[in-house]
């Protein structure tokens, strides 16, 4: 096996001292080329971070200094190439510090994040390499490229646009000191929320105070106090802590205590409070937009997202809102005559909706959020996401116990396809602990590529269910179980990869697309076909009995105004963070807790219904930019995801090949090798209207005629 990092004989930082014991310095024996995780250090990682830098800055300066003639090979080819030590080092690091992280991991992503930011924005914004990369654009059709270059090509020359290359020196300069300082207050941003989710605990000593707590809840609060070496019940701030304590404790009292740990991450008033924070990035976005000369950072970043405009964005999301808070609103109403009809002598709080939603789901759909669970086991929903894409993509999973891994937890399986051939491995993360930050994604330890050899990619999913007590499965609720398969329709997007160049690999696509290969997944769990197959009770092994699978399936919509208008709020206050450009209008986002209150009032929000992520916690816009301005791309996606699995209703067969062959060839194996639009148009042969959208979450009976979103 190749060293993860290759020695050189340039200068910068490359001491016998530094190779010594430091495994990224190493030729690796490990399975498949996987990290030596067991053996790296803090500082290893410091020492390679450094060396890494050094050595893709000597690289880029050797393409620009290059006296030929610009060409694909020696240009974008060699950009390609370049820079792999260091995407090494950083997709090592950020699975350790994102779901095995310490305090020196923290302190090392302090330290680089703003290092990093400065260096990818000084190549792509560096003058004298986008000269060669703007000739060759200019030669485009004469160059004898084929698809997936153009692509790349055009890839490179977009994002060096956008970084400001074409610019003056001044303004690159302020652009680079823009993108440094907004790196490490991202940086800071996250950190603060992590430090407000372990500072918080909830402990339950009684049985009052455990009241109304099923089984599965009391061994999952009972897991979590072990870990942190306590006795009795504990409630973290985790999503999956969190939102089933909501759901069933009868203590009001301790509803409102934990609901209002949760709302106010990063917005305490001291060291970890996040408000001066925001403000300062929504100004220095609002500045990197003018600069590059957009209106605002909303227009900057959707200009090269496949909704194109804010308004496109927006159109959509007021279309939705509408739907959702009508049903919303009807809910409400519902809900606080039960209350009454409880002898409730109170008004319906935040803290009280899926209390109240879980009563009066039972009631109307005489369904129970704990009597699925047993039926739904985390191994059980694991083998039902693998048999999904066995069916569609003909994939097999084989567990791997010889590879190394981060953490005892962390699962391995080699993927094949249905030739026998390996595809790469997969890493499940899947249980909450104090060293992962909260939420669920999936991330690669390596990308799918041709360029360097036949590189098979090595996916990770992270999740945060709450673990089984000792001897006893984990047991899911059916939104845990989605996620599952959410972020399996990710890891499927990696894995499924088979394109030449890694600037284009897996989901390096627009944000408003990455989502559709994961959201357009989680219709195979709500199939009776799947879940007759793999729901099943964790003791007795017999199926999920059909009159409750008829239950789960007709209660899928149940509450859809209240979760669709927390995500849409979430994604409308994004937008409009993003939309101010004046002095005037950015001197408003300094109080971001008033923003967010004026914002919502504008939108008639629900007082009964909080935004999914307020702007002190919202790490998908403030934690680095990845959703910034863009958090609407799940809804966009989901316009997506409901008309494309209408491709496979159609046919009779949620399995068909014909339809699973075309998915698999123009989006999951595709990357970004297609501008997004044409790549949907490849699979579906036209554009989905948001009809498709609102039958889905069953706010219309029947789709309207198919019209462009």
């Amino acid at each position: 096996m190749t060293p993860f990092m290759r020695p050189t004989t340039t200068a910068a930082a490359r001491s016998e001292t530094d190779l010594n014991g430091n495994v990224f310095f190493e030729a690796w024996t490990t399975p498949d080329g996987v990290p030596p995780f067991d053996r790296i250090t803090p500082e290893q990682i410091r020492h390679a971070y450094a060396r890494a830098l050094a050595e893709h800055e000597e690289e880029i300066a050797a393409i620009v200094a290059n006296p030929a003639p610009p060409t694909f090979d020696n240009t974008i080819g060699a950009l390609e190439q370049s820079g792999r030590a260091l995407d090494h080092v950083d997709n090592v690091f950020h699975v350790l510090v994102g779901a095995h992280s310490n305090d020196a991991l923290l302190e090392i992503e302090r330290e680089f994040s703003p290092q990093l930011a400065r260096h990818y924005n000084a190549i792509a914004a560096n003058a004298a390499l986008f000269e060669r990369i703007d000739v060759l654009m200019r030669q485009v059709d004469t160059l004898g490229l084929n698809a997936e270059q153009k692509r790349v090509l055009e890839r490179y020359h977009t994002e060096s646009r956008r970084a400001g290359a074409g610019l003056d020196a001044p303004a690159r300069a302020r652009l680079a000191e823009i993108i440094e300082r907004l790196a490490l207050l991202g940086t800071t941003f996250s950190q603060n929320v992590l430090a407000d989710e372990q500072a918080f605990t909830l402990e339950l000593k009684d049985e009052a105070e455990l009241a109304g707590l099923p089984d599965f809840m009391r061994e999952a609060l009972k897991a979590e106090a072990r870990e942190r070496g306590r006795e009795g019940y504990v409630v973290t701030l985790s999503r999956s802590s969190v939102e089933p304590f909501l759901q069933f404790s009868e203590r009001r009292d301790l509803r409102e205590k934990v609901f209002r740990g949760f709302i106010s991450r990063g917005d305490k008033g001291g060291p970890t409070d996040n408000k001066a924070i925001i403000a300062e990035m929504v100004r220095l976005r609002a500045e990197r937009a003018s600069l590059l000369g957009y209106a605002d950072f909303a227009h900057y970043r959707l200009d090269d997202a496949m909704a194109k405009t804010p308004a496109a964005a927006r159109s959509l999301l007021e279309t939705v809102w509408a739907h959702a808070r009508r049903r919303a609103l009807a809910d409400r109403d519902a809900m606080q005559t039960l209350v009454a009809a409880e002898g409730g002598n109170f008004k319906l709080e935040p803290w009280d909706w899926r209390y109240y939603a879980e009563k009066r789901r039972r009631q109307t759909c005489n369904f129970d959020e704990a009597a699925i669970k047993p039926y739904l086991s985390l191994d059980r929903m694991i083998e039902a996401a693998f048999y999904t894409a066995e069916r569609l993509f003909g994939l097999t999973f084989v567990p791997r116990r010889d590879v190394p891994t981060w953490h005892p937890d962390v699962r391995v399986w080699q993927v094949r396809g249905s030739d026998g051939r390996e595809v790469g491995l997969f890493f499940g993360d899947y249980f909450a602990r104090s060293s992962k930050r909260s939420g669920a994604w999936m991330t690669a330890i390596r990308d799918q590529e041709k360029l360097a050899g036949n590189i098979k990619p090595l996916i990770v999913n992270v999740c945060n269910f709450a673990k089984g007590a000792d001897g006893e499965p984990t047991l899911l609720s059916f939104i845990d179980a989605r996620t599952l398969f959410h972020e399996f329709g990710h890891a499927l997007h990696g894995l499924l990869s088979s394109v030449t160049y890694p600037k284009i690999a897996g989901t390096n696509v627009a944000t408003d697309f990455v989502e559709l290969p994961s959201q357009l997944y989680e219709h195979w769990l709500e199939r009776p076909e799947v879940l007759r197959r793999f729901a099943r009770h964790y003791r007795t092994g017999e199926p999920m009995p059909e009159e409750l699978l008829e239950r789960v399936l007709a209660a899928r919509n149940f509450d859809n105004g209240f979760s669709t208008v927390e995500y849409v709020a979430s994604a409308i206050v994004d937008l409009e963070f993003h939309s101010l450009a004046s002095p005037p209008e950015l001197a408003a986002a300094a109080d971001s807790d008033a923003f967010e209150k004026d914002a919502l009032a504008r939108l008639a929000m629900p007082g009964e219904i909080a935004m999914r992520h307020r702007p002190p916690h919202f790490a998908h816009i403030f934690s680095g930019g990845g959703y910034a301005g863009a958090y609407y791309s799940y809804m966009w996606s989901e316009v997506l995801d409901a008309d494309a699995f209408a491709a496979f209703e159609e046919t009779g067969d949620i399995f068909d090949p014909a339809t699973a062959k075309r998915l698999l060839d123009t989006i999951y194996a595709a990357g970004g090798s297609q501008d997004p639009a044409e790549a949907y148009k490849a699979f579906r042969g036209r554009l989905p209207s948001a009809h498709a959208l609102l039958r889905k979450r069953g706010f219309i009976e029947a789709a309207a005629a198919n019209e462009p979103t």
